[in-house]
């Protein structure tokens, strides 16, 4: 990512007054490279669509699906003028020719690579199986990019409290030498908990504020 000249976005992001903006097969559909935008990324069965539903209130915001890849292409989301959320493809996806995955993945890594507006990419991973080969492909983009990383640590209800927390001090562990880019949490759409660490953490990418700093309270997810 490189600096460039932006008008800084709202003070707080309106995510419950999200709306679809459009979809990109390629980099050059994207819309005009301006303002502030997030990526939400993850492996097609992490959860991804259903954590933006849940953060903005919206069910039907992004597509959710018993088959996991449903989201092929780079869906957009307007919270304001200048600011974006984005729902990129579901890495990892089963039933799809190898062609088509090698081309995302080319399409993935140039949006990483090239998004001058992109401010952090929200990499979503199961909290029961964290740190998979596709997942840590992705920190490596990021951290090339040296692009911030929130990790969420999906699904947490389905974990009791001591093992959830275990696979966050584990994930956390795993990143300490990326601290300074890498941060952790846990998160459930089901129980719409880890809002507030996630909010927090996008408000400082979207508007420049003071980032959340989510070790302070490992428990509160």
């Amino acid at each position: 990512m490189s600096e460039q000249d932006q008008v800084p976005g709202p003070a707080t992001p309106n995510y419950r007054g999200a709306v679809y903006l459009t979809s990109a097969a390629k980099l050059h559909q994207c819309p005009p490279d301006k303002g502030w935008e997030v990526a939400f990324a993850g492996r097609s069965n992490a959860g991804k669509s259903s954590a933006i539903n849940s953060l903005t209130n919206n069910k039907k915001l992004a597509k959710t699906s018993k088959t996991p890849g449903r989201t092929q292409l780079i869906n957009f989301f307007e919270l304001s003028t200048s600011q974006r959320l984005v729902d990129l493809p579901g890495y990892g996806f089963a039933k799809v020719p190898v062609a088509v995955k090698k081309e995302w993945t080319k399409q993935l890594e140039n949006y990483l690579a090239k998004r001058q507006c992109l401010r952090g990419m929200i990499l979503l991973m199961d909290v029961r199986h964290p740190l998979q080969p596709f997942d840590e492909q992705m920190l490596n983009w990021a951290l090339t990019a040296h692009m911030p990383v929130h990790i969420l640590l999906t699904k947490a209800d389905k974990l009791k409290k001591g093992p959830a927390n275990n696979s966050l001090l584990g994930v956390r562990k795993a990143m300490k030498a990326h601290e300074a880019l890498v941060s952790v949490q846990l998160f459930s759409a089901l129980k719409h908990s880890g809002h507030q660490q996630l909010v927090e953490v996008l408000d400082g990418w979207l508007t420049d504020a003071s980032v959340y700093d989510p070790d302070e309270d490992i428990e509160s997810c």
